[in-house]
Protein backbone atom coordinates (compact mmCIF):
# COMPACT_ATOMS: atom_id res chain seq x y z
CA UNK A 1 0.00 0.00 0.00
CA UNK A 2 1.45 3.24 -0.80
CA UNK A 3 1.28 5.95 1.30
CA UNK A 4 2.75 9.25 0.11
CA UNK A 5 3.62 12.16 3.00
CA UNK A 6 3.75 15.87 1.99
CA UNK A 7 5.02 18.12 4.40
CA UNK A 8 3.87 21.93 3.99
CA UNK A 9 3.26 25.12 6.74
CA UNK A 10 0.72 26.63 7.66
CA UNK A 11 0.26 30.86 7.58
CA UNK A 12 1.63 31.14 11.42
CA UNK A 13 4.22 29.10 10.69
CA UNK A 14 2.67 25.88 12.09
CA UNK A 15 3.16 22.95 10.08
CA UNK A 16 0.81 20.89 8.34
CA UNK A 17 1.13 17.03 6.51
CA UNK A 18 -0.37 15.28 4.15
CA UNK A 19 -1.22 11.49 4.10
CA UNK A 20 -2.24 10.15 1.17
CA UNK A 21 -3.04 6.79 -0.08
CA UNK A 22 -4.77 7.31 -3.09
CA UNK A 23 -4.62 8.79 -6.53
CA UNK A 24 -3.07 10.52 -8.27
CA UNK A 25 -1.64 11.99 -4.48
CA UNK A 26 -0.07 8.86 -3.30
CA UNK A 27 1.81 8.10 -6.39
CA UNK A 28 3.36 11.60 -6.26
CA UNK A 29 1.40 12.49 -9.92
CA UNK A 30 -0.21 15.00 -8.31
CA UNK A 31 0.17 17.11 -5.29
CA UNK A 32 -2.51 19.04 -2.63
CA UNK A 33 -2.45 22.21 -1.80
CA UNK A 34 0.08 23.45 0.34
CA UNK A 35 -0.23 27.04 0.39
CA UNK A 36 -2.37 28.89 3.24
CA UNK A 37 -3.57 32.23 2.33
CA UNK A 38 -4.94 33.05 5.66
CA UNK A 39 -3.90 36.13 7.79
CA UNK A 40 -3.28 34.27 10.79
CA UNK A 41 -1.63 35.98 13.93
CA UNK A 42 0.07 33.51 15.72
CA UNK A 43 -1.16 32.61 19.34
CA UNK A 44 0.64 33.21 21.99
CA UNK A 45 1.54 29.99 24.33
CA UNK A 46 2.10 30.26 27.69
CA UNK A 47 1.97 27.24 29.16
CA UNK A 48 3.57 25.99 32.10
CA UNK A 49 4.12 23.08 34.61
CA UNK A 50 3.82 23.37 38.41
CA UNK A 51 4.93 20.66 40.30
CA UNK A 52 2.71 19.28 43.17
CA UNK A 53 4.69 18.74 46.13
CA UNK A 54 1.37 16.78 47.43
CA UNK A 55 1.34 14.20 44.77
CA UNK A 56 4.91 14.52 42.78
CA UNK A 57 3.41 15.34 40.02
CA UNK A 58 3.23 18.06 37.31
CA UNK A 59 0.06 20.00 36.62
CA UNK A 60 0.09 22.12 33.24
CA UNK A 61 -1.28 25.44 33.33
CA UNK A 62 -2.51 26.53 29.52
CA UNK A 63 -4.71 29.57 30.09
CA UNK A 64 -4.86 30.68 26.62
CA UNK A 65 -6.75 27.79 25.37
CA UNK A 66 -9.93 29.27 27.63
CA UNK A 67 -10.61 30.64 24.17
CA UNK A 68 -9.94 27.86 21.48
CA UNK A 69 -12.58 27.00 18.92
CA UNK A 70 -15.53 25.40 20.71
CA UNK A 71 -18.21 23.38 18.60
CA UNK A 72 -18.53 25.49 16.07
CA UNK A 73 -21.18 25.22 12.89
CA UNK A 74 -20.37 22.27 10.51
CA UNK A 75 -19.76 25.25 7.89
CA UNK A 76 -17.43 26.48 9.90
CA UNK A 77 -15.65 23.69 10.94
CA UNK A 78 -11.27 24.38 10.30
CA UNK A 79 -10.24 20.53 10.85
CA UNK A 80 -12.76 20.70 6.78
CA UNK A 81 -10.62 20.86 3.82
CA UNK A 82 -10.97 24.93 2.40
CA UNK A 83 -13.77 24.21 -0.04
CA UNK A 84 -15.17 27.35 -2.44
CA UNK A 85 -17.13 29.57 -0.94
CA UNK A 86 -16.60 28.84 2.64
CA UNK A 87 -14.06 30.42 5.20
CA UNK A 88 -10.27 28.74 4.80
CA UNK A 89 -9.62 26.09 7.46
CA UNK A 90 -6.69 24.82 8.52
CA UNK A 91 -6.77 22.52 5.91
CA UNK A 92 -5.80 24.44 2.54
CA UNK A 93 -6.72 21.56 -0.19
CA UNK A 94 -10.14 21.18 -1.03
CA UNK A 95 -10.22 17.56 0.13
CA UNK A 96 -7.18 14.87 1.79
CA UNK A 97 -7.06 11.30 2.97
CA UNK A 98 -5.26 11.71 5.97
CA UNK A 99 -4.19 15.51 7.81
CA UNK A 100 -1.92 16.48 10.54
CA UNK A 101 -1.06 20.00 12.03
CA UNK A 102 0.34 21.55 15.37
CA UNK A 103 -2.47 22.28 17.21
CA UNK A 104 -3.00 26.56 17.28
CA UNK A 105 -3.71 26.07 20.99
CA UNK A 106 -1.50 23.68 21.94
CA UNK A 107 -1.15 22.65 25.64
CA UNK A 108 2.71 22.13 25.49
CA UNK A 109 4.76 23.89 23.16
CA UNK A 110 8.64 23.74 22.29
CA UNK A 111 7.93 27.65 22.33
CA UNK A 112 6.39 27.72 25.19
CA UNK A 113 9.32 30.28 27.55
CA UNK A 114 10.79 29.03 30.96
CA UNK A 115 9.64 31.12 33.94
CA UNK A 116 11.49 34.02 35.17
CA UNK A 117 12.31 32.47 38.83
CA UNK A 118 12.65 28.79 39.29
CA UNK A 119 9.90 28.46 41.77
CA UNK A 120 6.53 30.10 42.38
CA UNK A 121 6.22 32.79 44.64
CA UNK A 122 10.31 32.08 45.30
CA UNK A 123 8.88 28.78 47.38
CA UNK A 124 11.29 25.55 46.59
CA UNK A 125 7.77 23.31 47.41
CA UNK A 126 6.58 24.99 44.04
CA UNK A 127 8.93 24.46 41.26
CA UNK A 128 7.80 25.12 38.03
CA UNK A 129 9.16 25.25 34.12
CA UNK A 130 8.18 25.40 30.92
CA UNK A 131 5.41 23.40 29.08
CA UNK A 132 7.89 22.76 26.59
CA UNK A 133 6.53 19.92 24.53
CA UNK A 134 4.37 19.25 21.46
CA UNK A 135 0.79 18.63 20.55
CA UNK A 136 -0.98 17.85 16.83
CA UNK A 137 -4.16 17.17 15.62
CA UNK A 138 -4.91 14.16 13.21
CA UNK A 139 -7.63 14.25 10.86
CA UNK A 140 -9.01 10.46 10.02
CA UNK A 141 -11.14 11.74 7.12
CA UNK A 142 -12.50 14.76 5.17
CA UNK A 143 -16.27 13.75 5.80
CA UNK A 144 -17.38 15.98 8.62
CA UNK A 145 -19.80 13.87 9.06
CA UNK A 146 -18.44 10.24 9.38
CA UNK A 147 -16.63 8.66 12.29
CA UNK A 148 -13.35 6.46 12.68
CA UNK A 149 -15.45 3.23 12.95
CA UNK A 150 -16.85 4.13 9.55
CA UNK A 151 -13.62 4.61 7.86
CA UNK A 152 -12.43 1.32 5.30
CA UNK A 153 -9.69 -0.45 6.77
CA UNK A 154 -7.18 0.75 4.33
CA UNK A 155 -8.27 4.38 5.22
CA UNK A 156 -7.15 3.19 9.31
CA UNK A 157 -4.10 1.73 8.01
CA UNK A 158 -2.89 5.09 6.94
CA UNK A 159 -4.16 6.64 9.84
CA UNK A 160 -1.99 3.96 12.07
CA UNK A 161 1.11 5.01 9.47
CA UNK A 162 0.81 8.63 10.48
CA UNK A 163 0.50 7.85 13.65
CA UNK A 164 3.85 5.84 14.01
CA UNK A 165 5.23 8.89 12.00
CA UNK A 166 4.41 11.23 13.75
CA UNK A 167 5.68 8.92 17.13
CA UNK A 168 9.23 8.43 15.33
CA UNK A 169 9.26 11.99 14.94
CA UNK A 170 8.14 13.71 18.40
CA UNK A 171 9.67 11.08 20.23
CA UNK A 172 13.44 12.47 18.14
CA UNK A 173 12.84 15.76 19.85
CA UNK A 174 14.69 17.62 22.55
CA UNK A 175 13.55 17.06 26.04
CA UNK A 176 10.61 14.50 24.82
CA UNK A 177 9.77 11.59 27.35
CA UNK A 178 6.90 10.26 26.09
CA UNK A 179 4.63 10.01 22.95
CA UNK A 180 0.94 9.89 23.37
CA UNK A 181 -1.51 9.01 20.28
CA UNK A 182 -5.45 9.46 21.21
CA UNK A 183 -8.67 10.25 20.37
CA UNK A 184 -11.90 11.48 22.01
CA UNK A 185 -15.53 10.34 20.26
CA UNK A 186 -18.67 12.22 21.50
CA UNK A 187 -19.55 15.70 23.52
CA UNK A 188 -20.20 13.54 26.67
CA UNK A 189 -15.98 13.05 26.32
CA UNK A 190 -15.47 16.85 26.10
CA UNK A 191 -14.92 17.03 22.36
CA UNK A 192 -15.02 20.64 21.32
CA UNK A 193 -14.73 19.78 17.61
CA UNK A 194 -16.84 17.25 16.20
CA UNK A 195 -15.22 16.22 12.90
CA UNK A 196 -13.78 12.92 12.81
CA UNK A 197 -10.18 13.14 14.77
CA UNK A 198 -7.51 12.25 17.49
CA UNK A 199 -4.39 13.73 18.49
CA UNK A 200 -0.68 13.51 19.48
CA UNK A 201 1.03 14.88 22.73
CA UNK A 202 4.81 14.79 23.27
CA UNK A 203 5.36 15.08 26.79
CA UNK A 204 8.47 16.86 28.28
CA UNK A 205 7.67 14.92 31.67
CA UNK A 206 5.94 11.36 32.02
CA UNK A 207 2.53 11.64 33.09
CA UNK A 208 1.09 10.29 36.47
CA UNK A 209 -0.16 7.35 35.07
CA UNK A 210 2.70 6.29 32.52
CA UNK A 211 5.03 6.98 35.37
CA UNK A 212 3.01 4.81 37.89
CA UNK A 213 2.93 1.80 35.13
CA UNK A 214 6.70 1.80 34.73
CA UNK A 215 6.93 1.73 38.47
CA UNK A 216 4.95 -1.46 38.81
CA UNK A 217 6.84 -2.76 35.37
CA UNK A 218 10.26 -1.79 37.79
CA UNK A 219 8.94 -3.79 40.22
CA UNK A 220 8.02 -6.50 38.79
CA UNK A 221 10.78 -6.96 36.45
CA UNK A 222 13.18 -7.40 39.74
CA UNK A 223 11.10 -9.69 41.26
CA UNK A 224 10.93 -11.68 38.59
CA UNK A 225 13.14 -11.04 36.03
CA UNK A 226 10.21 -10.39 33.64
CA UNK A 227 8.07 -7.95 31.13
CA UNK A 228 5.00 -7.38 33.47
CA UNK A 229 3.31 -6.02 30.20
CA UNK A 230 4.39 -9.26 28.71
CA UNK A 231 3.63 -11.54 31.52
CA UNK A 232 0.08 -9.45 31.96
CA UNK A 233 -0.98 -10.17 28.14
CA UNK A 234 -0.02 -13.99 28.43
CA UNK A 235 -2.06 -14.23 31.87
CA UNK A 236 -5.19 -12.85 30.21
CA UNK A 237 -4.65 -15.54 27.22
CA UNK A 238 -4.34 -18.17 29.35
CA UNK A 239 -7.13 -17.26 31.59
CA UNK A 240 -9.93 -16.36 28.23
CA UNK A 241 -11.95 -15.43 30.11
CA UNK A 242 -11.85 -11.67 29.69
CA UNK A 243 -10.76 -11.93 25.34
CA UNK A 244 -12.48 -10.89 23.37
CA UNK A 245 -11.11 -11.21 20.09
CA UNK A 246 -7.43 -12.64 18.45
CA UNK A 247 -5.71 -12.13 15.36
CA UNK A 248 -2.54 -13.79 14.00
CA UNK A 249 -0.37 -10.60 15.93
CA UNK A 250 -3.24 -9.23 18.05
CA UNK A 251 -5.44 -9.95 21.14
CA UNK A 252 -7.98 -7.80 22.81
CA UNK A 253 -9.09 -8.29 25.99
CA UNK A 254 -11.20 -6.53 28.91
CA UNK A 255 -7.83 -5.96 32.12
CA UNK A 256 -8.80 -7.91 34.83
CA UNK A 257 -9.43 -4.70 36.94
CA UNK A 258 -11.34 -2.63 34.18
CA UNK A 259 -12.17 0.49 35.92
CA UNK A 260 -14.38 2.09 33.43
CA UNK A 261 -18.44 1.08 32.63
CA UNK A 262 -16.88 -0.22 29.04
CA UNK A 263 -12.88 -0.81 28.54
CA UNK A 264 -10.49 -2.96 26.20
CA UNK A 265 -7.34 -3.07 25.49
CA UNK A 266 -5.30 -4.42 22.58
CA UNK A 267 -2.08 -5.40 22.97
CA UNK A 268 0.60 -7.20 20.43
CA UNK A 269 1.88 -11.00 20.56
CA UNK A 270 4.83 -9.64 19.76
CA UNK A 271 7.03 -7.00 22.25
CA UNK A 272 7.10 -3.54 20.84
CA UNK A 273 7.87 -0.55 22.22
CA UNK A 274 5.85 1.67 20.17
CA UNK A 275 3.56 2.08 17.10
CA UNK A 276 7.15 2.42 15.23
CA UNK A 277 8.32 -1.04 15.77
CA UNK A 278 4.99 -2.66 14.19
CA UNK A 279 5.61 -4.15 10.57
CA UNK A 280 3.44 -4.40 7.71
CA UNK A 281 1.85 -7.49 8.47
CA UNK A 282 1.31 -6.58 12.13
CA UNK A 283 -0.17 -2.96 10.76
CA UNK A 284 -2.25 -4.84 8.48
CA UNK A 285 -3.63 -7.28 10.76
CA UNK A 286 -4.73 -4.48 12.89
CA UNK A 287 -6.69 -2.11 11.01
CA UNK A 288 -9.46 -4.63 10.67
CA UNK A 289 -9.32 -5.42 14.59
CA UNK A 290 -9.43 -1.78 15.38
CA UNK A 291 -12.54 -1.18 13.28
CA UNK A 292 -13.97 -4.72 14.87
CA UNK A 293 -13.55 -3.26 18.13
CA UNK A 294 -14.95 0.16 17.54
CA UNK A 295 -17.69 -2.01 16.22
CA UNK A 296 -18.66 -3.60 18.78
CA UNK A 297 -18.32 -0.52 21.27
CA UNK A 298 -20.77 1.06 18.87
CA UNK A 299 -23.26 -1.55 19.56
CA UNK A 300 -22.29 -2.41 23.67
CA UNK A 301 -25.53 -0.28 24.78
CA UNK A 302 -29.50 -0.61 23.00
CA UNK A 303 -30.22 1.98 21.66
CA UNK A 304 -26.85 4.03 21.93
CA UNK A 305 -25.94 5.03 17.78
CA UNK A 306 -22.32 6.16 18.63
CA UNK A 307 -20.88 5.70 22.02
CA UNK A 308 -18.95 8.08 23.81
CA UNK A 309 -15.16 7.01 23.97
CA UNK A 310 -11.56 7.68 24.64
CA UNK A 311 -8.83 5.58 23.12
CA UNK A 312 -5.19 6.26 23.12
CA UNK A 313 -1.56 4.11 22.47
CA UNK A 314 0.19 3.06 25.43
CA UNK A 315 4.10 3.41 24.60
CA UNK A 316 7.02 2.93 26.37
CA UNK A 317 9.18 6.13 27.44
CA UNK A 318 11.78 7.97 24.70
CA UNK A 319 14.54 7.25 27.43
CA UNK A 320 15.03 6.00 31.16
CA UNK A 321 12.38 2.95 31.32
CA UNK A 322 11.93 2.29 27.78
CA UNK A 323 12.54 -1.30 28.13
CA UNK A 324 9.88 -1.60 30.68
CA UNK A 325 7.45 -0.13 28.78
CA UNK A 326 5.35 -2.31 26.14
CA UNK A 327 2.77 -0.80 23.55
CA UNK A 328 -0.96 -1.24 23.95
CA UNK A 329 -4.20 0.40 22.82
CA UNK A 330 -6.91 1.40 25.38
CA UNK A 331 -10.71 1.77 24.51
CA UNK A 332 -13.08 3.27 27.33
CA UNK A 333 -15.92 4.57 28.06
CA UNK A 334 -17.38 6.92 30.95
CA UNK A 335 -20.84 5.78 30.11
CA UNK A 336 -22.41 3.28 32.29
CA UNK A 337 -25.62 2.52 30.94
CA UNK A 338 -27.84 3.98 28.02
CA UNK A 339 -27.32 7.68 28.09
CA UNK A 340 -26.01 7.68 31.74
CA UNK A 341 -22.45 8.53 32.20
CA UNK A 342 -19.80 7.86 35.50
CA UNK A 343 -19.13 10.94 37.18
CA UNK A 344 -16.28 10.58 38.95
CA UNK A 345 -17.28 11.56 42.62
CA UNK A 346 -16.28 11.39 46.11
CA UNK A 347 -14.10 8.60 46.30
CA UNK A 348 -12.66 8.37 42.55
CA UNK A 349 -12.00 12.26 42.30
CA UNK A 350 -11.51 13.34 45.75
CA UNK A 351 -9.05 10.10 47.15
CA UNK A 352 -8.44 8.09 43.38
CA UNK A 353 -9.81 4.99 45.36
CA UNK A 354 -11.56 3.86 42.43
CA UNK A 355 -15.54 2.13 42.38
CA UNK A 356 -16.73 0.12 39.40
CA UNK A 357 -20.29 -0.40 38.93
CA UNK A 358 -20.17 -3.29 36.80
CA UNK A 359 -17.02 -6.48 36.28
CA UNK A 360 -14.72 -7.40 34.15
CA UNK A 361 -16.13 -10.56 33.13
CA UNK A 362 -19.73 -9.00 32.67
CA UNK A 363 -18.02 -6.26 29.95
CA UNK A 364 -16.20 -9.42 28.25
CA UNK A 365 -19.36 -10.87 27.82
CA UNK A 366 -21.14 -8.17 26.11
CA UNK A 367 -18.28 -7.70 23.83
CA UNK A 368 -18.72 -10.89 22.56
CA UNK A 369 -21.86 -11.08 22.96
CA UNK A 370 -22.20 -7.74 19.67
CA UNK A 371 -19.55 -9.50 18.13
CA UNK A 372 -19.62 -8.45 14.19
Amino acid sequence: MAIRKTPTTLADGRALLYFDDTEPYSSGAATRQLSDTRELPAVAVDSTMRYDVLTGEWVTLASHRMDRTFLPAADACPLCPTRPGRAATEIPADGYDVAVFENRFPSLALSAADPATECVDGEPLWPHRAAAGRCEVVCFTSDHDGSFAQLPTSRVRTVLTALADRTRELSALPGIAQVYCFENRGAEIGVTLEHPHGQVYAYPALPPRAEAQLRQADRHFRQTGRSLLRDVLDAERRAGTRVVAETEHWTAYVPAAARWPVELHVAPHRDVADLTELTGPELDDLAPLYLDVLGRLDRFFDGVEKLPYIAGWHQAPTGEGRELGRLYLQLFSLMRSPHRMKFLAGSESGMGAWISDTTPERIAARFREVAP
